[in-house]
This record gives structure tokens, C-alpha cells and sequence, in this order.
């Protein structure tokens, strides 16, 4: 990867899918069982973990250590965790319980190819293994490692992912206005989106400035990807997402189309993308790869 967007960003679905295929290479040696007993829960981490997927977040944390001119390579290990707490959080909004969705990136969800019982432990152990994995990463001195771990807990816990997600099944029904939908969003997806830049900040030790705006540009990356999802969702199907459309409409959920039509949904997934772009340009990284991203999201197709 590189630093600049030069000829770069002129493709960057290909860049983006060299940094998957880095992604993809390390999970696949990522999960450890030390017991036969266990491999078959092994097996069901590795069935979500390995299903495909964009790989945005860990891409975005290596993308973000090359343009702050640190080697990505051997953080590769912290990618993979990123991945893991992503892909925990989708196995758990999937579960009977919560959205009883049946298909997840174009084939059965956990919770259908295995159990509601045996799709929960797996998400439960890809959460807490990625933490354990931030703990193994050896040239990392313990205050970053520590620092990596807060960064990441806060961005799943309550006052992060899994508050929007509280946020969310408890507003089922009864709707949100557009700032309650707002700051689920920024708690549901923004965090998670977040933290990779943030986490990339503290191994390459930036500057207080520079991870204060790497901090609003993943959140208006997180607004801006949410937007987008909630058209996808209202124009799209299972061969185009991976997973049936029409899934918040069918749970009478508020979305930024529900609230504000297609039209003006595409309107603020602009104005955000234009937001970002500026973030971008007040710290000094208006010609870097990053600059690609928001137009990225704004055409992605799921």
C-alpha cells in the first residue's frame, strides 16, 4: 500500500481488494483451539469469520498506518482482531433474538447452519479472542497495547456498538426521530468504523490533532456508510447484498429513508462524504488514499 492517492485512487476497488487479500491470508491462520473438543466451536467462529465480506475496517486500520508512514505488516495480528469483534457483532444482530435474519454475505447465518445456542458462543469467543490477540502482538510496548484495547472495547461496549444496538431493538416499532437515529448511528456503526483510524493513530504515535480528526473522519464515514446501507436496504436484494432487502421496513424501523425519503437520503450521504473529505484536508491528509474512501462508500453496491 501506499501513501499518496495518485494513480491509486483512480482504482480503488482494486486497492481495496489487495488489502482483503492481505486480510483474508492472515484470519486464516488467525483462531487457535487447543483441543480437539473444542474444534468444532473453532469451526463455527471460522464459518463467520472467513464468510467474506468487505474487510473494511481491518483495510482501513492498515491503510491508515501506511499513510501515517508506519509498516502495516507486522500489525497484521491487530486487523484481524478488528475483523473479529466486527464479525461477533454481526453473528449476535443476526440471532432470533434480535434481527432472526437468515442469510449474511449470500449464504445461512450462524444461528441457521448451526444453532442459536452455538451461533452466540461463537460470537462470544471471536470478541474475547481479539483481545487476547492485541495482547500478542510483540513489538508493541504496553502503554499502545494498552491503549489498543481501550480504544476497541469502548467502540463495541455500551457506550459504543452495543448501545446503538440497545438503541435499536428497543426502538422497534415506536420510531426515531432523525437525531435519535443519528446518535444510534453513531454508536452502532460509527465506533466500529472509528476505531480502526484511532487504533492505527496509536501505532504509529500521531500527533493529539491527528487523531482528533481521524476520530470525526471515521465517524462521518460511519454516518455516511449508514446512509448508504439504508438505500441498499430499500433498492436492493439477496444477489446484490447477501442478505434479503426490505429487512427494515419489514421490522418497521427508522431509517434515513423511512425519515427523509430516497432522494434527500442521497443528499445528506453526499453532504457527509463532502464533510469527510474536508476533515481530511484540516489535517493534512487531503492527498492521501483515505481521500478515496468516502466516494467509495458512496458507490458501493453492498
Amino acid at each position: 500500500m501506499c501513501n499518496a492517492r495518485n494513480g491509486m485512487t483512480a482504482d480503488l476497488t482494486a486497492y481495496i481488494a489487495a488489502g482483503r487479500e492481505r486480510v483474508e491470508a492472515a484470519l486464516a491462520d488467525f483462531l487457535e483451539a487447543d483441543s480437539p473438543a473444542l474444534e468444532p466451536l473453532r469451526e463455527a467462529m471460522n464459518y463467520s469469520l472467513l464468510g467474506g465480506g468487505k474487510r473494511l475496517r481491518p483495510v482501513l486500520f492498515l491503510t491508515t498506518l501506511d499513510v501515517l508512514g508506519s509498516p502495516s505488516e507486522p500489525y497484521l495480528p491487530i486487523a484481524c482482531a478488528i475483523e473479529a469483534v466486527h464479525t461477533y457483532s454481526l453473528i449476535h444482530d443476526d440471532l432470533p433474538c434480535m434481527d432472526d435474519d437468515d442469510y449474511r454475505r449470500g449464504r445461512l447465518t450462524s444461528h441457521k447452519k448451526y444453532t442459536p445456542g452455538i451461533a452466540t458462543l461463537a460470537g462470544d469467543a471471536l470478541l474475547t479472542y481479539a483481545f487476547e490477540a492485541l495482547t500478542r502482538v510483540p513489538t508493541l510496548r504496553g502503554e499502545i497495547v494498552a491503549e489498543l484495547v481501550r480504544i476497541l472495547a469502548a467502540a463495541a461496549g455500551p457506550n459504543g456498538m452495543v448501545g446503538g444496538q440497545y438503541i435499536d431493538i428497543t426502538s422497534t416499532g415506536r420510531g426515531l426521530s432523525l437525531p435519535e437515529l443519528a446518535e444510534m448511528e453513531r454508536r452502532k456503526t460509527g465506533c466500529l468504523l472509528t476505531a480502526p483510524l484511532l487504533m492505527a493513530g496509536a501505532v504509529a504515535e500521531a500527533d493529539a490533532a491527528t487523531r482528533a480528526g481521524l476520530a470525526a473522519f471515521g465517524m462521518q464515514l460511519g454516518l455516511l456508510f449508514q446512509i448508504v446501507d439504508d438505500i441498499l436496504d430499500c433498492t436492493g436484494d439477496l444477489a446484490t447484498l447477501g442478505k434479503a432487502g426490505g429487512r427494515d421496513a419489514e421490522l418497521n424501523k427508522s431509517t434515513y429513508v423511512t425519515l427523509l425519503g430516497l432522494e434527500e437520503a442521497r443528499a445528506l450521504a453526499q453532504t457527509e462524504a463532502d464533510n469527510a473529505l474536508r476533515t481530511l484536508r484540516e489535517i493534512g491528509l487531503a492527498d492521501s488514499i483515505l481521500a478515496a474512501f468516502p466516494d467509495y462508500f458512496m458507490r458501493r453496491q453492498m
